[in-house]
């Protein structure tokens, strides 16, 4: 015999035990369940697409992570987000896409990032995002924002999400005349909460920015609270144009959001909030446990403006969320927030006595089609033995069909938790199970 290979896993990639991976997709079903009462409509891009189509506006450390290969000529790449394929899947079909397009994407995603606790290479992630022609209503950042507390409810959490308006640190980068550096000014602000202000403030001189000019910056995004907060402190503090829309950004999302019954509990404005990505052109927000922030950003998204303007002449602007749902479950469980799952998934598990295993299958056949999840102890062990492993994956309930119980068309019901039985017909059987 060869020498025998041992089983193991790449690193950054993760696997789920059964029924771990059964409450994973429960809560998929759940989010799903949101996103398709706000009319988004699922999408599933391919996992694999052109580099040219993939890298046209990636940028940054992204480029880094790409799993990029190539098969024969073709340069090809894995998908790292759903946003990119999006536009791309727009831009191919605007002529037959009725606008605004909402949709919604749930699938995994890769990045050849460093495997940490709750990251992995492989991951799992959810997009609802709302592409338009031409212009797209503000009205549309808010109802993406709303989706998270509904999502986030759905799970049995409360959510905050921190919002924030990239053209009011935009307009303030013009008024200190640092455009050229906009993109590198934005990534050292989306570090405040990680190296704290005086850091920001020294990488920012290393950019040739004034000191008086980066604390300019900083008072700006250090402005977190209500709308009202935000509109008292920073109304008035420049003439520059995208600051001003800025503001009323802010201000018409707040109309919305009431609009949508978010509790202001749920929600509040933090001009800290920039976003990685540099193709988010205003709208940014990110989604908080309320009960556990130390967590840090379990979602986040944004409006993009011209995402796919490497594809097509036509402006379709867009907006979106996202939930990394891998890096979710992976808090849940590992903080008890979820229930350890079940042993078995079972409602009833039937065991024969004698040759009765023909009617055994029958009676699962009727049980099964009346909604039920039943299981039969089919493998040639003793009734000692089958009981003992129905205890041990804790299956609620048994039936056990010997030769009598095909005759009469009665069979015992036991409850394994309480260890009554009672003799029942299948129609009974059902009405006690679905209790």
């Amino acid at each position: 015999m060869s020498k025998l290979i041992t089983p193991r896993r790449l690193q950054g990639f993760n696997e789920l035990d059964p029924m771990r991976q059964l409450q994973f997709d429960q809560m998929i079903s759940k989010i799903k369940d949101v996103f398709e009462h706000h009319c988004f409509v699922p999408l599933d891009s391919p996992v694999l697409e052109l580099s040219e189509i993939l890298l046209a506006k990636s940028g940054g450390d992204i480029d880094k992570e790409i799993y990029r290969f190539s098969k024969g000529s073709t340069d090809m790449c894995m998908r790292y987000d759903f946003t990119v394929p999006l536009a791309r899947y727009v831009a191919m079909n605007q002529n037959t896409l009725d606008f605004p397009f909402k949709r919604y994407q749930i699938g995994k995603n890769y990045r050849g990032e460093r495997p940490q606790k709750g990251r992995y290479r492989e991951f799992y992630q959810c997009d609802a995002d709302v592409i338009g022609s031409e212009t797209l209503p503000l009205v549309y950042d808010a109802e993406c924002i709303a989706l998270y507390p509904e999502c986030f409810k759905s799970l049995g959490f409360e959510i905050q999400v921190e919002i924030s308006d990239r053209n009011i640190l935009n307009g303030i980068i013009a008024d200190v005349k640092q455009e050229d550096k906009i993109n590198e000014i934005l990534t050292l602000l989306d570090k405040i909460d990680k190296i704290g202000r005086n850091s920001v403030i020294e990488e920012l001189t290393t950019l040739n920015i004034p000191v008086e000019d980066s604390k300019k910056l900083l008072s700006v995004a250090d402005n977190k609270g209500s709308i009202k907060d935000i509109v008292n402190k920073l109304e008035g503090l420049s003439n520059n144009e995208k600051f001003i829309q800025g503001i009323e950004n802010l201000k018409t999302i707040d109309s919305y959001l009431k609009a949508f019954g978010v509790s202001e509990e749920n929600y509040i404005y933090n001009l800290a909030v920039i976003r990685g990505h540099n193709y988010y052109t205003g709208t940014v927000f990110e989604a908080f446990l309320k009960s556990n922030r130390n967590f840090g950003a379990l979602g986040g998204g944004g409006r993009y403006e011209n995402l796919a303007e490497y594809y097509t002449d036509r402006k379709l602007p867009g907006v979106g969320m996202s939930i990394g749902l891998s890096r979710l479950f992976d808090l849940f469980a590992t903080n008890g927030l979820i229930p350890e799952p079940k042993k078995s998934i079972a409602d009833v598990e039937i065991i024969p006595l004698g040759e009765t295993l023909n009617e055994c299958i029958s009676l699962s056949t009727q049980l099964r089609k009346r909604g039920l999840k039943v299981d039969v102890a089919s493998e040639t062990r003793s009734f000692k033995n089958k009981m003992k492993d129905a205890n041990k994956r804790e299956i609620p309930y048994i039936i056990v069909v010997g030769e009598n119980e095909v005759a009469t068309k009665e069979y015992p019901l036991k409850n394994m938790k309480t260890g009554e039985q009672i003799i029942l017909s299948i129609e009974r059987i059902i009405a006690e199970l679905r209790k």
